[in-house]
């Protein structure tokens, strides 16, 4: 049973012997490193990086559904990443327009 369904891993047109197949793999990096990032301050969060994270996300998952065969794979990596970025940018932004403890420093001074 095992040995069968390893097979058809390994034969499949998105299979292990196929950039099809590595190329997602290794995209996994960057929303690796993007979870990584959510211990960094949001100041040092650059928005034209993560509005290019979530605009690959979101094209790339698009993109991944409409081409043959599927690739569960692609996709799941590029919904990873349109995730990340978006809390990204949803932390980024939160800081920079709505801090409150910057607006009442302000007001005080």
């Amino acid at each position: 049973m095992a040995t069968s369904k390893l097979q058809a891993l390994w034969n499949h047109p998105a299979g292990p012997k196929t950039i099809h197949f590595w190329a997602p793999t290794f995209k996994w990096g960057i929303s690796i490193a993007n979870i990584a990032d959510f211990a960094k301050p949001p100041e040092k969060l650059s928005y034209p990086q993560q509005f290019a994270v979530t605009a690959t996300g979101i094209i790339w998952s698009r993109y991944s559904m409409v081409i043959t065969p599927k690739n569960w794979n692609l996709f799941s990596v590029n919904v990873a990443m349109a995730g990340t970025g978006l809390y990204q940018l949803s932390r980024k932004i939160r800081h920079d327009y709505f801090n409150e403890e910057e607006t009442a420093a302000a007001i005080k001074e």
